[in-house]
């Protein structure tokens, strides 16, 4: 049987380390990137989350978390 197989080019280690580098590099920026979009639209994500929990809080009130992580726990 005749198997036809991709042509590889052979790279020394180096190369592929390389584009290994490149690869981890661009993927670093990318989340960097993600991070500060959604940095930058957090508050009206979290209002839009905390809404209806403010609308049957009594007159006066507000929410208090008395530690950080509590706030991503508002689920």
């Amino acid at each position: 049987m005749d198997q036809q197989t991709e042509p590889f080019q052979d790279q020394p280690l180096t190369e592929h380390l390389r584009e290994l580098r490149s690869c981890l590099i661009y993927s670093l920026v990318a989340v960097v990137i993600g991070f500060c979009l959604s940095y930058l639209v957090i508050r009206p994500i979290g209002s839009w989350f905390f809404k209806p929990l403010v609308e049957v809080l009594p007159e006066g009130t507000s929410l208090i978390f008395t530690s950080y992580q509590e706030g991503f726990f508002f689920i």
